[in-house]
């Protein structure tokens, strides 16, 4: 059995990687070249690199681009964080005819289409002044996100032993002490991998940013792009060179949390 499960999952990982990594290989070459390179057949990997893409969209709309997306992102993941903790603790230790009630419906609200909330969304935060604003955007993201960070936090948070917080509590420590002191460092792994995944998420989430910005100038990344695609929709060199510098501040925070990542999901998973 575990001589056919090697080349199986062997296989399936060089397909995976094939899937994921021709179009990102493909994004990057075409950002090196020429406009004139771009369609030839001839200069499908041989071709003359050039940065002139580059130099093109690098300008001031970039970074005040960058400087929103890397507002919405800590902003978005913080809020989650602040509204998730103690909501997956508390469905972590609670049980009953309410509990199950609350996760159905973080389960539909999971499933209910971003498209569908756009424009009730634009309605309610019109009347609330929050139309064309950072914290607009941060509060729709977090809406957004939250169901998500609750379902994944509430697995670490249920592994946590009983008994540390009985032990606690007989040393006459509060609730709150208990939760800060000693649940809250057990979980952190937890929690660490949740802010990391909403922070990305945050991070490639165009849509509210679109519909909610009423000002493209005041645009981040992800919204920048999908604007490049109507305003220079051929320069495909200009196109792939923005969704690399787009991407590169996303890869560098999951290069540095991969290992965060694997362990956390993987502990969540199991337990």
């Amino acid at each position: 059995m575990s001589m056919k499960a090697g080349p199986v999952t062997t296989g399936i990982k060089i397909v995976l990687a094939l899937l994921y990594g021709v179009p990102l290989l493909w994004i990057v070459l075409t950002s090196f070249k020429s406009s004139g390179d771009v369609f030839s057949s001839d200069a499908t990997l041989l071709f003359r690199p050039v940065t002139e893409a580059y130099v093109g969209v690098l300008g001031p709309d970039l970074f005040v681009a960058l400087r929103q997306s890397v507002v919405i992102a800590v902003g978005t993941t913080a809020l989650v964080l602040l509204i998730g903790i103690p909501a997956a603790y508390a469905l972590a230790r609670t049980s009953g005819l309410i509990t199950s009630v609350g996760l159905a419906l973080l389960i539909v609200l999971q499933m209910l289409p971003q498209t569908a909330n756009v424009i009730p969304l634009f309605q309610v935060f019109g009347s609330w002044g929050l139309l064309d604003s950072t914290l607009g955007v941060i509060v729709a993201d977090t809406a957004l996100l939250t169901p998500f960070a609750v379902m994944l936090m509430r697995p670490f948070f249920r592994a946590v032993p009983m008994s540390l917080e009985e032990a606690a509590s007989l040393d006459g420590a509060n609730l709150l002490r208990t939760f800060g002191r000693i649940v809250l460092p057990v979980a952190r792994n937890g929690v660490a991998t949740t802010g990391t995944l909403v922070f990305m998420l945050a991070w490639g989430e165009f849509l509210y940013a679109v519909n909610l910005f009423l000002s493209p100038g005041t645009y981040p990344l992800s919204a920048l792009v999908a604007q490049q695609v109507g305003a220079f929709g051929i320069d495909w060199p200009g196109l792939m060179a923005l969704a690399v510098l787009t991407s590169l501040p996303i890869l560098v925070v999951y290069a540095l949390s991969y290992r965060l990542l694997r362990d956390g999901l993987t502990v969540g998973a199991v337990k």
